[in-house]
């Protein structure tokens, strides 16, 4: 077999030790890479390989969501690294979320699509599975460019311009690779998903391809160029406002919308592959790994061998959750105010857009035949040094009430994150749309308004139409519906980079207090932390350890010299 290494400034080294290369099997340990290839089932396994680097966030920051990272949520432990987005105390030599390990990813992808170009399996052409196999194998080959172009994208998007190796790169290239970018890495990706497109199939459920599930299909491939362009053309990279820009992301999500291949369903999309409105997803297997995290402690059966994990969502998120008619309710120091007539304020959890409760498991609502009592001298309402929440709320979404873990009835459940579902595109398409038009109520080419296209997602949830009567009023409810539509599903984090809103978000995170008096409740708002922001963080730093095996990875991203 011969040698290939991984990106040489993925691999870890200190500043003054010697370098040592890996030797990465792409075959993830199958044999000899020329027995590999000699078979169609065992290349296809070098194929699965290769999905293994998509990314996921079941509590990827050593359990923490990447939401703890920003206004929405807060880790339980104070010391773990997530916390270190926000206090400030992150850089090029103590980096978070070191994503690095997607040039594997990438080196993985490109290693199988230079061995698949030699692969014959021609021998086997008189038996009977010949043509099926013959029929999956012209997708391998695209289902890997656009894997491919996922980990540029994800890489991307956390440092800007990247070095974009499309081969296997000697130990020497790797020394010397250069950066590509962002633009460029955009227009590499949007190429190879409008290449892609074409030669995927729309789904992979018939027997001619073994009735698989989770394989890139021309929907997703043309749901990422749509994401990228969204990205390319969002403030932190076109500064100018690009007009243009919007417009080739408006155009790619109204292509995607024109498909017809997927559709909102009115339910819940999370750890639910098989609905319609999810265009990928990544399963998991069967396990209760993500719920020992983040049940409230008591229902955890002393599994939990530490009490400091867990996602918990903030009051910011919270209060970015209207009433079901569609008013604003915010927490205050001496409780909930809102404008709605209909809405009680004692009851503030009741009557919330419906994906509220999708998301966020809050005082008095019913689990596990159960009620959730965090007043002072409730079961939930314990130190969070014991397991309790520091916010007053507990995370919802992604979490499978029916996983039990009492001896002798336990039961773990199989978990599905959603890379990619089609409500997406639809506000990839109001903003865009707005955008490029300069109104939301102009239909553009397509005829479809931004606002339109705004209300079917709200539609969806159960929410009323909005109305607005300004522009600044229609941005601030767009970026409002990204982030209770997408709760926990990997978007905030990226979209208060994307938009440059940090120094307006980032500063506080505050939770609530419960409080009861003959019965009556009172809720007050609390501060949890106070945070730090600085407009370098909306992008990450290049690690330091990378740039002394490769200099070409200069310049530095800006602020984090």
């Amino acid at each position: 077999m011969r040698t290939k290494h991984i990106l040489l400034f993925s691999l870890c080294l200190t500043a003054f030790s010697s370098c040592n290369y890996l030797d990465f099997d792409e075959t993830d340990g199958l044999v000899t890479e020329e027995s590999v290839y000699a078979y169609f089932s065992t290349t296809k396994q070098v194929l699965t390989n290769v999905y293994s680097y998509l990314p996921q966030d079941f509590g990827v920051l050593d359990g923490a969501m990447r939401e703890c990272g920003c206004d929405d949520a807060e880790f339980a432990d104070e010391s773990a690294s997530v916390q270190d987005f926000n206090t400030g105390n992150w850089s090029a030599t103590n980096v978070i979320d070191d994503s690095w390990s997607l040039y594997e990813g990438v080196r993985a992808a490109n290693a199988f699509l230079e061995d698949l170009e030699t692969a014959d399996f021609s021998r086997f052409q008189y038996e009977s599975n010949y043509s099926r196999w013959m029929t999956q194998l012209e997708t391998f080959a695209p289902q890997a460019r656009v894997l491919r172009a996922t980990f540029f994208f994800e890489l991307a998007r956390r440092y800007g311009d990247i070095a974009m190796p499309t081969t296997v790169l000697t130990e020497d290239e790797d020394r010397v690779i250069t950066k590509t970018a962002f633009e460029d890495v955009i227009d590499f990706i949007v190429q190879e998903c409008d290449e892609c497109s074409e030669l995927l199939p729309t789904s992979y459920s018939s027997t001619t391809y073994d009735s698989e599930v989770g394989r890139v299909t021309s929907g997703y491939a043309l749901a990422l160029k749509s994401k990228a362009l969204l990205y390319a053309a969002s403030p932190l990279h076109n500064a100018s406002g690009d007009v243009t820009k919007w417009e080739e992301s408006a155009a790619a999500a109204w292509a995607l919308m024109q498909t017809g291949l997927y559709e909102l369903t009115g339910t819940e999309a999370a750890n639910n592959p098989d609905s319609k409105e999810v265009v990928l997803a990544i399963r998991g297997g069967s396990t209760w790994d993500f719920e020992l995290m983040n049940f409230p402690i008591r229902f955890t059966a002393g599994q939990r061998t530490t009490t400091l994990t867990g996602t918990f969502p903030s009051q910011n998120l919270v209060d970015a959750f209207e009433t079901i008619n569609g008013y604003e309710v915010t927490l205050e120091e001496d409780g909930f105010v809102t404008d709605d007539p209909d809405f009680d304020t004692s009851d503030p959890y009741s009557d919330r857009d419906p994906r509220f409760a999708r998301a966020i498991l809050a005082d008095g609502m019913e689990f596990k035949s159960s009620t959730i009592d965090l007043t002072p001298s409730g079961a939930d309402n314990i130190l969070r040094s014991e397991g309790g929440t520091p916010t007053g709320y507990f995370l919802k979404k992604y979490t499978i009430e029916s996983t039990n873990f009492e001896e002798g009835s336990e039961v773990t459940t199989t978990h599905a994150w959603i890379v990619y579902r089609y409500a997406e595109t639809l506000l990839t398409y109001a903003e865009s749309m707005f955008y490029a038009t300069g109104s939301y109520e102009d239909g553009g080419t397509y005829g479809m308004t931004a606002l339109e296209a705004l209300n079917q997602v709200r539609a969806n949830a159960g929410m009323p139409d909005k109305a607005p009567t300004s522009n600044d009023e229609f941005e601030e409810m767009l970026r409002n519906e990204w982030r209770v539509e997408f709760a926990f599903e990997d978007h905030r984090f990226w979209d208060v980079r994307r938009w440059q809103i940090g120094s307006d978000t980032q500063k506080q995170l505050d939770g609530v207090s419960i409080t009861s008096s003959n019965g009556v409740k009172q809720y007050a708002r609390t501060n949890v932390e106070y945070r730090v922001w600085r407009s370098c963080m909306e992008l990450y730093p290049i690690p330091l350890e990378k740039i002394l095996i490769n200099s070409n990875l200069l310049p530095q991203n800006d602020g984090w010299d």
